[in-house]
């Protein structure tokens, strides 16, 4: 298999099996386990549509949000990194209706050690994944709902917004209970604070899709 740069990478992931063992597609409803903590690591998942949230889950009941991935993306590799299989490390859920692809760990390891460019562009994408976590970890240390809130629309805008007339619109239908569980809220605080962003002109929300009309404006005055 040829790897190329500009080759899309759902086409790269199709490719990996070399037809023998076609990719499975899945689909998953938001708010639905794609795979829990603990769960055997026997597949890798490519995000062909929608957001998937990764989080873990602490002792004390505590789910904190670490990334928030966007399609195009490959996920459940810690096996391929650290070398030995393991057991997931976090907690994947779609953050949206999610459609995956997912292939045996066996099969996407084989393709690394025939082909080391895949193992470049999958170097790529995890320290794009590095950096997002490292935002969401300095979003979740604010203990003002008001700023957590701001940084992670602010993340939402680098990592899904689309540019436009009104400023830049994150590209993912938001339900207040899903923002709410991202950022270790509640719902009715969410309401409450998205509604005091709309009221000062920083936002605007249809159809659950927020534009954020300043994002620098937003930061500087709320963060």
């Amino acid at each position: 298999m040829v790897v190329t740069q500009d080759k899309p990478l759902a086409n790269v992931f199709r490719q990996i099996s070399g037809g023998a063992f076609p990719p499975m597609v899945e689909t998953f409803e938001r708010g639905k386990t794609i795979f829990f903590p603990g769960d055997p690591a026997e597949r890798v998942y490519f995000l062909l549509s929608g957001a998937v949230k990764l989080s873990r889950v602490y002792e004390a009941g505590e789910e904190i949000t670490v990334a928030l991935l966007r399609e195009n993306s490959v996920f459940g590799v810690l096996s391929l990194i650290t070398g030995h299989r393991s057991d997931r490390f976090y907690h994947a859920v779609a953050f949206t209706p999610v459609e995956l692809l997912s292939l045996p760990i066996d099969q996407v390891e084989k393709a690394f050690h025939e082909n080391p460019e895949l193992s470049m562009i999958m170097l790529r994408g995890l320290s794009s994944r590095i950096l997002q976590t490292e935002m969401m970890i300095e979003t979740l240390a604010h203990r003002d709902m008001g700023s957590r809130l701001v940084s992670f629309l602010l993340i939402l805008c680098r990592d899904f917004g689309v540019p436009s007339q009104e400023g830049i619109t994150i590209d993912l239908k938001l339900s207040h209970q899903a923002i709410a569980e991202a950022i270790g809220s509640t719902r009715v605080t969410v309401t409450r604070l998205l509604g005091d962003l709309r009221q000062e002109g920083m936002i605007s929300i249809h159809k659950k899709r927020i534009t954020v009309h300043n994002p620098v404006a937003l930061s500087q005055q709320f963060t």
